[in-house]
């Protein structure tokens, strides 16, 4: 059984029901992410679902230097502060260095560690010694039970408010494989599991100078993935995929979230 934690005004974890994390890759403009939140928060609200918003004030990792990034830090941050103050959701975002942390968590609910980055021992600690919740992705490089350690780097700082995420491994070049069996290895850590989806149909650098991704996919992964009886659900959404400065290819449009959400939500009532 994995430990309950709270986020927001809901809990994630152990039988609880199947949590939605989603916006858009990056925050484009003010305009574009309080749109998209409202979507998401109305949809959410008609499907009984908990939601936390996300979005990044900054893409550190993008496959070539003219890819867009955001706004950065203090802008994103500020637009997230308004979506939460706003709304009332819950907000989760990306931090890259040590230097983030507290400004980040001044905001933040959820602060969210990097495939690339889960093994800085330094960034896990300090983000776990902010006091919020972390949210560790597993790298593209690792195997599910290596996770176990990295969350007993924010243990042993003090903070068991850990979520882990599969978002993929490695399969050859430019490509990923999600291997569901890492879903119960990872929750018998004994803290909550959630799958990004999107990320994980994600071809990395396929296009050249940008990463490419097999949308299509997103639904028969989400729907085997929600069947191992995971805590939450990853999903990069946007109202025009194809027009998105970052992510677009595998990301899902907004105006199809609805029936997926739907079908994951029946499977989860079912398994749990």
């Amino acid at each position: 059984m994995t430990r309950e934690i709270v986020v927001g005004n809901f809990k994630i974890g152990a039988s609880r029901p199947l949590v939605l994390i989603a916006g858009p890759c990056v925050i484009e403009s003010e305009q574009a992410t309080l749109r998209a939140a409202e979507r998401l928060m109305a949809i959410c609200n008609g499907l009984s679902m908990p939601l936390i918003f996300k979005a990044s004030y900054d893409k550190a990792n993008r496959t070539s230097i003219g890819s867009f990034r955001g706004p950065g830090m203090k802008e994103g941050l500020r637009i997230l502060a308004k979506v939460k103050e706003s709304l009332g959701l819950p907000v989760i975002s990306d931090i890259h260095s040590i230097e983030q942390v507290t400004p980040a968590a001044e905001v933040l609910d959820v602060i969210q560690i990097p495939a690339f980055l889960c093994r800085q021992t330094d960034l896990v600690v300090a983000a776990a010694k902010s006091g919020r919740v972390i949210n560790i992705k597993k790298g593209q490089f690792l195997a599910p039970w290596d996770m176990k350690n990295v969350a007993g780097k924010a243990a042993a700082a003090g903070n068991e408010n850990i979520i882990l995420t599969e978002r993929g491994v490695s399969f050859g070049y430019n490509n990923l494989v999600v291997d569901m069996r890492s879903f119960p290895v990872m929750r018998s850590s004994g803290y909550p599991v959630v799958f990004d989806a999107t990320h994980s149909v994600q071809l990395p650098g396929g296009q050249g100078e940008s990463s490419g991704g097999q949308r299509e996919y997103v639904e028969y992964l989400s729907r085997a993935a929600v069947a191992t009886g995971i805590d939450g659900i990853f999903m990069e959404v946007h109202e025009d995929p194809d027009k998105a400065l970052c992510d677009g290819p595998n990301s899902i449009p907004l105006n199809e979230l609805p029936t997926l959400l739907k079908i994951l939500k029946a499977i989860d009532s079912v398994v749990k």
